[in-house]
């Protein structure tokens, strides 16, 4: 088994805590992670993006090829659109809906969330608006690891573990508020994916 993951967005927004959740999760599963480093400009509003490789096997290389990702997994549409030429033609494609416009010419949202979602196994998520709900918006990241769960090879309570671990030393409260962004965000994917279904795609 091996199951490669491309995390995007912008410097600020967490997506090195999304790999890191992910890689725990892995690892408590039994399974081997191999991260690469950050590319692009790790400031904030610059763009960001990371590989990450699960296997159950030796992970010899950190690095994805173009066209192999089992999953783009984005917390920025533009971003996720930017390493679209990284997914395999079977790959999924997770984003949030929330635009970090830190670019003058930013393209049209419905148009650019419309795009997105032509895609085969496209899943759009508010994820600002679901952190919000699970009690602070900076949560968003956690947001994301929730909906990505259905795809990811390794079982929710990994994860939630995982989340749990990364989490315990800023105390019980944010713990469990990352537990509830990420079961908020698993049922907003499922949701979508059952819309899908429903109409078709």
């Amino acid at each position: 088994m091996k199951f490669d993951t491309i995390l995007a967005g912008v410097g600020g927004q967490g997506v090195l805590s999304m790999a890191a959740v992910i890689g725990r999760a892995a690892a408590q599963d039994g399974l081997r992670a191999k991260q690469s480093e950050v590319h692009g400009m790790a400031q904030r509003g610059g763009a960001v993006q990371a590989h990450l490789r699960v296997s159950d096997d030796v992970v010899e290389s950190d690095l994805i090829a173009l066209g192999t990702a089992d999953l783009v997994l984005s917390l920025e549409p533009v971003e996720a659109l930017r390493y679209l030429a990284y997914l395999s033609p079977d790959g999924a494609l997770i984003t949030s809906s929330n635009p970090f416009r830190n670019i003058t010419d930013y393209p049209d949202l419905p148009a650019l969330l419309a795009r997105v979602r032509t895609l085969p196994r496209a899943i759009v998520v508010d994820a600002e608006q679901l952190a919000t709900q699970a009690g602070d918006v900076q949560a968003a990241n956690t947001v994301m690891v929730g909906a990505a769960s259905h795809v990811l090879p390794m079982p929710p309570e990994a994860l939630e573990d995982a989340i749990a671990a990364m989490y315990a030393r800023k105390g019980p409260a944010v713990v469990e508020l990352n537990r509830a962004a990420f079961r908020l965000g698993r049922g907003a994917a499922e949701a979508a994916t059952a819309g899908a279904v429903e109409a078709g795609r």
